[in-house]
């Protein structure tokens, strides 16, 4: 008999996921929600079609853990990718300026007709990416090993 996955049981390995429908990429949103990373670290390769951004996660899949057991919270490098991209489309966002860091609220897809549609990276402080798509899919990996946040702390929202 086998058992479904649990959250918990992917504490200590590197992520490497992949989104095909709306069910997984709310994982990959959940996954990458507060993750910050400086404008000058996305990348769209028109020819490949490939939309890329090297962010600096929080470790959400571990904080529990780590809590439990007093250790540090973590933060990982990843690299979240958009295949089958046809345009990109940002607002609010200086990429020139190589100071600006950017973080990452939540990754929304906006379906269209036969599969196509449009992935929406939403930004803190209004700002937004947004990537047409001629089918969805994403992936998200690993391709650091984790540091401690800085912060010492899981980011928290303020309304």
């Amino acid at each position: 008999m086998s058992e479904d996955a649990r959250f918990e049981d992917g504490g200590e390995a590197p992520l490497n996921l992949g989104a095909l429908d709306l069910e997984d990429l709310g994982v990959l949103s959940s996954l990458t929600q507060d993750a910050v990373f400086p404008a000058t670290e996305m990348q769209w390769r028109a020819g490949e079609r490939r939309f890329a951004l090297l962010l600096n996660r929080f470790r959400w899949e571990d904080a529990p853990r780590a809590e439990r057991r007093g250790r540090d919270l973590e933060r990982v490098q990843a690299v979240l990718v958009v295949d089958n991209v046809l345009g990109v489309a940002s607002q609010g966002i200086d990429r020139k300026d190589a100071d600006t860091i950017l973080s990452l609220l939540s990754v929304t897809f906006e379906p269209g007709e036969d599969g196509a549609g449009f992935v929406l990276l939403t930004l803190a402080g209004d700002g937004a990416i947004r990537l047409k798509v001629e089918a969805l899919e994403v992936t998200l990996k690993d391709v650091t090993r984790p540091y401690r946040a800085p912060s010492g702390k899981a980011p928290t929202h303020e309304i």
